[in-house]
């Protein structure tokens, strides 16, 4: 499962390292606690629409681009899930749990390896 929060934490913690700003100016600016802040960074909170604006002024970016960052890392995420999935045999795809896959290479008929945070699964690719 792709977790919304955790990609859009993950985006507004580039921006603001782009940017090189601490977490404690950020949070300052977005008058935001820096505990709160963090916890939206590492997407253990949901941001709230008026949270994310203050935050998206603080980092003086728009809405529409954090958004859209957002939006092409789903894709991304999605992409990945899919070939996941497709790269597993049908007999084995029950087992195959794809919250915890993090990359998939390989082309179909080759053999695929299938990244996990804690291991790494080799299957041929139907």
């Amino acid at each position: 499962m792709i977790l919304l929060r955790r990609l859009l934490g993950d985006v507004l913690r580039r921006q603001r390292q782009r940017q090189g700003r601490t977490l404690r100016e950020v949070s300052a600016s977005a008058r935001v606690s820096l505990g709160y802040l963090s916890e939206v960074e590492r997407g253990q909170k949901e941001a709230s629409s008026e949270l994310l604006s203050s935050i998206c002024d603080a980092l003086d970016i728009r809405m529409s681009e954090l958004m859209r960052e957002v939006s092409d890392e789903l894709a991304l995420a999605e992409l990945a899930q899919s070939a996941a999935r497709d790269a597993v045999p049908a007999p084995m795809r029950p087992m195959l749990n794809p919250v915890s896959v993090t990359s998939v290479t390989g082309r179909p008929g080759e053999r695929v390896t299938i990244k996990r945070p804690a291991e790494a699964v080799d299957v041929v690719a139907a």
